[in-house]
């Protein structure tokens, strides 16, 4: 396994009326971060909040290339970013689902404290797989065939890259201490978006290569 300290290039907030961020995803042009009743929108040049919906937003969040997915609760609600509309829901996999991720057709979802990432049918719900972690799951993201992600537990916080297979960590960048991860989604290239929890702060790490 590789571990080095993980490279934070740009500190986002703090944001209006935001304590606290769950879950983080990117749709191409703005970063989604969950904040307890609203879905928000933040431009990645200006680090300005540019929208919001106002829903449920508790825990992760994914996107598909159309419609949000968002955790609420015991749910997971397929919304469209235009409106803000819901438009489908199925159960989440477990009470404490944290992260989110789009891949191959499927929602990858994180179990906090029960420490997995479940694969689920977005159309129903159905866990297709598991893969079991050692640390508890804050976050979740595919990118160019890797998954990677977050954990927070007892004061420490890193990304990791598993395998998706075995769960087997093969990579493991280190969060500088006193940061936490919440959330985490990949731009598709070299950065990932992290959130801060209770900080109601938004980071940008560097993504190995």
């Amino acid at each position: 396994m590789r571990q080095t300290v993980a490279t934070i290039l740009r500190e986002y907030g703090p944001f209006p009326d935001v304590v606290q961020i769950g879950g983080v995803s990117y749709d191409g042009r703005s970063i989604w971060i969950a904040t307890g009743h609203r879905l928000c929108a933040v431009d990645p040049g200006s680090g300005k909040l540019v929208r919001s919906l106002d829903l449920p937003a508790n825990a992760g969040t994914a996107f598909d290339g159309r419609y949000l997915y968002q955790i609420a609760g015991n749910r997971i609600q397929k919304v469209d970013p235009a409106d803000g509309r819901v438009i489908a829901a199925v159960p989440a996999p477990a009470e404490d689902a944290s992260g989110m991720a789009w891949a191959e057709g499927s929602l990858w979802v994180g179990q906090h404290r029960g420490r997995m990432i479940h694969e689920v049918d977005p159309e129903t719900g159905a866990v297709l797989r598991t893969i079991q972690s050692n640390r508890f799951v804050t976050g979740v993201t595919w990118v160019d065939g890797e998954l990677w992600h977050g954990t927070w537990e007892d004061d420490t916080s890193e990304l990791r890259r598993i395998d998706p297979e075995s769960g087997q960590v093969l990579e493991q960048l280190d969060m500088p201490s006193g940061i936490g991860v919440s959330g985490i989604e990949s731009d598709g290239g070299d950065i990932f978006f992290c959130g801060g929890g209770k900080s109601g702060g938004l980071r940008a790490v560097r993504r190995p290569r």
